[in-house]
């Protein structure tokens, strides 16, 4: 473009456009506002007046220290002890949909471990043709695979079955990450030892001190279930399994057992305690069902939420959150600001994509008045995320697991935000 073309050119638009009186977009018009000459466009800074660090200074590159707060976070009260516990992926301050390594949550029956490499072993057993024992080279030799995938817990939301209880999505949502791993499949592994007729289960368990066994049927075993060394293109970090985890796609992230060291087939489930005592869902009537493993449709609105108030004032807002199901993709999410009343759909960063988690984005104009702001995801196979009502009436009070109901943010006047009931 030459000089004499600027006024075709965006700069050139909105001169034209202001000399004429033309109106322009409120966000156009707030991001000119100024009541003076702006010394951090008039003046030379620090950072343009001398050098930076050299290339060497991070070898392993780390955030910048203005986002410290960026951080997984635990709420001491909910465990007796942190080595048996739970930290929260910093949801509402993330974008996009793929979880850094660092801030992707942590959930440990024993702690972490740190098990090298050359000490791995992979043990297949049970109702196979060959008993077979794998080293991480071995493992490094088959075919690879790969997928991005979110692994939720399945207490997730959990303390909201009795009401609002946790303050910020981190921490109602955030038993949860989306990252891209790579490994081996396990139908490979298993088709390696072969198994026999009667092998209908299997039952894997970790190197940890808890082993933390669950079973798992063949057929979801063979179908997309992966054994994983790499996370977001480098190696598994220590509180996610490293060297080696199971990956099993859109189901609770229980079964993904990490430090993976064994795996059993079987003739039926073996009833361990993560899958009797632990990982049941109690129904109204007192009874517990199992083998729920499947995660269905979920959303959430992370901001505006109560850790990212409205800061800006009136006008144009972005209201942003996320979306995942473990019955395949997100095909829509809608978005509330009166509590469910109406609803307004919301843009996809991306199409859906099965067992993913997908961003959405609402462009709202906001007058400075109270919201209830909620988010309704729905899966390409028709299902609709629910009401905490709906759940109850068949799940009561007591359950712990499996709470995908939609959540509610009361936004004041003022931006600030708080977890609200709205059934």
């Amino acid at each position: 473009m030459s000089a004499n073309s600027a006024t075709t050119s965006r700069r050139g638009i909105l001169r034209a456009g202001l000399a004429a009186g033309v109106a322009l977009p409120a966000a156009a018009l707030s991001a000119r506002a100024q009541g003076g000459p702006d010394p951090l466009i008039t003046e030379v800074q620090d950072w343009a007046r001398y050098t930076g660090e050299g290339v060497d200074e991070t070898p392993y590159g780390l955030p910048i220290r203005f986002e410290s707060d960026v951080v997984r976070r635990n709420v001491p009260w909910l465990t007796a002890d942190p080595i048996s516990s739970i930290n929260f992926t910093p949801i509402h301050a993330l974008d996009g949909t793929i979880t850094p390594a660092g801030c992707a949550f942590e959930r440990h029956h024993s702690g972490a471990i740190e098990l090298a490499k050359p000490d791995y072993r992979l043990m297949i057993n049970g109702l196979v043709d060959r008993p077979l024992v794998f080293t991480y080279e071995d493992l490094e030799r088959f075919p690879r695979v790969s997928g991005i995938y979110f692994c939720e817990c399945a207490a997730n939301t959990g303390m909201e079955w009795a009401g609002a209880q946790l303050n910020g999505s981190q921490f109602t949502h955030g038993m949860i990450h989306n990252m891209e791993y790579v490994g081996v499949s396990l139908k490979t592994l298993l088709d390696e030892a072969g198994i026999k007729p009667e092998g209908k289960w299997i039952y894997v368990e970790g190197a940890d001190a808890s082993s933390n066994g669950r079973s798992i049927p063949i057929e979801k075993a063979l179908d997309d279930c992966m054994v994983a060394f790499k996370a977001n293109g480098e190696a598994l970090r220590k509180e996610h399994g490293y060297p080696a985890r199971l990956v099993v796609p859109g189901w609770e992230g229980n079964l993904w057992v990490k430090w993976l060291r064994r795996i059993e087939v079987t003739d039926g489930p073996v009833e361990s305690r993560e899958e009797t005592s632990k990982y049941t869902d109690t129904l109204d009537n007192g009874i517990s069902r199992k083998w729920t493993w499947v995660m269905d449709a979920k959303s959430v609105v992370t901001a505006p939420s109560p850790q990212v108030p409205i800061t800006h004032g009136k006008g144009p807002l972005v209201i942003t959150g996320l979306a995942w199901s473990g019955r395949g993709a997100i095909s829509r999410v809608d978005v509330s600001t009166d509590g469910g009343k109406t609803w307004k759909t919301a843009r996809l960063a991306a199409p859906g994509q099965p067992m993913q988690m997908t961003r959405f984005w609402l462009d709202h104009d906001w007058d400075g008045s109270e919201m209830l702001l909620q988010s309704r995801a729905m899966d390409e196979t028709g299902y609709v995320q629910p009401t905490k009502t709906a759940l109850r009436e068949i799940r009561g009070e007591n359950s712990v697991y499996h709470n995908n109901c939609i959540q509610t943010w009361w936004v004041r006047a003022d931006g600030s935000a708080e977890n609200v009931e709205v059934s």
